[in-house]
């Protein structure tokens, strides 16, 4: 998760609908994922975030050398599943040139990349559902490594995990209907630049992306849940479509029932995490967005986020909600609605 950014516009998007939600009955209707589900496993996201969050990575500084580590480990990972790049991509990279990432306030960052794979829908392969999580974090300081196994570490990993359950379905013959890009964006930490960069150069068209589920920090527990890790923070699930909000509470109730916070998707909550991740630029494009987070804790950007401190059972059941809101997205019949304001 970033810095709070000085300034950030608001969401003035309105939505249309006016017809009744036809949620309920698709919910109803969608393939069962338990066996995908439990496919996700606290063992295989705990060797994949030793490596990412390792001494080797060097922090993953957008543009260092640590940073393309990490992108090649993410790359070699899908070539393994078997997991192809974007149709319509020359290979799992989005490059994004220095001159992107110049911004007041901001450090004249080097040449990055976004990493991409994707799972190609067997019935609206047309239409995308984008799963997200930075890979970047903030490098070597004073000679200190901030190894960011949390953030975002965590949500990295998750998405190998949520990847390799649809590349499971599909080789089983149950595979989305919709298409999934799974999409690792850098320079996150810097201005959410790496997000930014795709919904402004997409590579499927906006319009045909129906909704972004992004993964940011969900790896530990902060004090407000001293007592338990059996939750996550749900924000902006709601501020554009009723219908993913009722599709994160139903694949939570299904597959996960972990406590959903919702505190932090208060319009007036002043820490204004709303604006603080990547699924914000897919939401002020009128994208219904929903953020998966376990709040801030006293490692955040500091050196002691290291993978021995993260909880991996409660990274395990926050990666199968996240897979169980996907498979959800993926295979309803009809797309969420855009039906509330953004704000």
């Amino acid at each position: 998760m970033k810095f709070p950014l000085l300034l950030m516009l608001g969401v003035g998007i309105v939505g249309c609908s006016g017809q009744k939600s036809t949620v309920d009955k698709d919910l109803n209707d969608v393939l069962d994922a338990t066996t995908y589900v439990n496919s996700i496993t606290a063992g295989e996201l705990k060797t994949h975030l030793y490596i990412v969050a390792s001494d080797e990575m060097e922090g993953r500084n957008t543009g260092e050398p640590g940073q393309k580590k990490a992108a090649q480990y993410l790359i070699d990972q899908y070539k393994l599943m078997g997991i192809p790049y974007p149709k319509g991509a020359t290979s799992y990279l989005q490059p994004i040139p220095s001159s992107f990432f110049t911004r007041p306030f901001s450090p004249r960052l080097k040449d990055s990349e976004n990493v991409w794979a994707f799972i190609e829908g067997s019935e609206k392969p047309e239409e995308i559902l984008v799963v997200s999580a930075h890979y970047d974090h903030v490098g070597v300081k004073n000679g200190e490594i901030y190894n960011g196994a949390d953030d975002d570490g965590s949500g990295t990993v998750a998405l190998l995990e949520i990847a390799q359950a649809f590349a499971q379905a599909k080789k089983e013959g149950k595979g989305p209907k919709r298409s999934v890009l799974i999409l690792h964006v850098t320079g996150e930490e810097y201005g959410l630049h790496g997000s930014r960069f795709y919904t402004e150069n997409p590579l499927f068209p906006l319009k045909n992306t129906v909704a972004n589920i992004n993964i940011d920090m969900i790896g530990r527990r902060d004090t407000i849940h001293a007592t338990s890790n059996n939750y996550v923070y749900v924000i902006g699930s709601d501020r554009l479509s009723t219908d993913l909000h009722k599709i994160t509470e139903s694949a939570n109730q299904r597959y996960a029932k972990l406590e959903l916070d919702y505190r932090y998707n208060d319009i007036n909550e002043p820490n204004r995490f709303y604006y603080r991740s990547d699924h914000y630029n897919f939401a002020k494009n009128g994208i219904p967005a929903v953020f998966f987070f376990n709040g801030v804790h006293d490692d955040y950007h500091k050196p002691g986020d290291t993978p021995d401190k993260i909880e991996y059972d409660a990274l395990e059941i926050r990666t199968r909600l996240a897979f169980a809101t996907a498979w959800e997205l993926a295979n309803r019949d009809e797309r969420p609605r855009v039906d509330r304001s953004g704000k």
